[in-house]
């Protein structure tokens, strides 16, 4: 059976934890048209859940 193939752009865009939880970058805060204080936590990580972490996993199949 021949190797399966990690999905590039999934890579670079999403990282495992230890625990195997998937973190994503939320969106980039300097091009959201929001005030200064709902700014500030955009710069940071996100848990995705559900049927969407599933997904991703696939597409990743050695991380």
């Amino acid at each position: 059976m021949p190797k399966m193939k990690t999905h590039k752009g999934t890579a670079k865009r999403v990282h495992l934890t230890g625990t195997g939880k998937v973190m994503i970058r939320n969106t980039n805060p300097k091009r959201a048209k929001r005030s200064r204080t709902k700014m500030t936590g955009l710069g940071r990580d996100v848990v995705v859940g559900g049927g969407q972490a599933a997904v991703i996993k696939a597409n990743l199949p050695y991380a």
